[in-house]
């Protein structure tokens, strides 16, 4: 049996930005019932009615957490909470703190010290990699095993499969390593360079798609595109197509 499939809202954002409610039923058309959502702090309300109104639900939303204020912080704890997702990600802290064992470490603490705050709300927090948490390395291991490590177990990963690979990583051996820890997968394919206009539709590409998917079975996984040289929503068209044809 299939397991639901996501796709991260970002994928499709200049449509969202000139009409919300058509492209979240354009999303729901494709066939999903689950999205991931960004920035949609400033417009909680708007998205939760539009949701709702295209039959979608969104689990888990990106919200940059450890560079916001206080009262940013609480904003964007009753904005997730508002629209009824469960799991709130940090999708990007700076690159120059990734550099050495007392900088990541203190990135994790720090995260953490957030979750009891986040479950006063309701919700679960987790962080969104890049490529440059696996390509820094320290004492011979990633940036990025140094930080998991370090989390309190109330945090959870959301593996952007895509960049760990760009970063120099094989993304299964990560998977394996950290298990359940692991609760969401940003499943998406390309030429593994830097280049976003490089990314395309999952399985037109060079990532191990279904040794990624077999690897994770109990991970929600997210379908994105950073960027695509072409039409986006047939990428994740086919990209659904795909994965539901290889049991995600």
């Amino acid at each position: 049996m299939t397991q639901p499939l996501s796709v991260q809202l970002y994928t499709v954002r200049d449509a969202l930005g000139a009409d919300l409610p058509g492209t979240l039923q354009r999303i729901a058309g494709i066939g999903f019932t689950k999205v991931e959502l960004f920035g949609y702090v400033d417009r909680a309300d708007e998205y939760a009615a539009a949701l709702t109104e295209a039959g979608l639900e969104a689990p888990s939303g990106h919200a940059r957490l450890l560079d916001a204020g206080e009262q940013d912080l609480e904003r964007i704890f009753h904005a997730t909470a508002t629209i009824g997702t469960q799991t709130l990600i940090d999708p990007h802290i700076d690159e120059a703190r990734w550099t050495t064992r007392e900088d990541v470490e203190a990135i994790a603490r720090e995260l953490s010290a957030l979750a009891p705050r986040a479950a006063d709300h309701g919700l679960t927090l987790g962080y969104h990699n890049h490529a440059f948490e696996f390509s820094n390395r320290i004492d011979g291991v990633s940036a990025y095993e140094v930080f998991a490590g370090a989390l309190s177990d109330d945090v959870v990963l959301e593996l952007d499969t895509y960049w760990a690979k760009v970063g120099g990583d094989d993304p299964v051996a990560v998977i394996e390593k950290l298990g359940d820890k692991v609760q969401f997968l940003h499943v998406k394919d390309g030429d593994g360079s830097h280049d976003d206009k490089q990314q395309v539709a999952v399985g037109n590409g060079i990532m191990p798609i279904r040794e990624i998917v077999a690897a994770a079975p109990n991970a929600l996984h997210v379908i994105e595109l950073d960027d695509h040289d072409g039409d986006v929503f047939q990428a994740v068209a086919d990209s659904y197509t795909f994965l539901q044809g290889v049991g995600a």
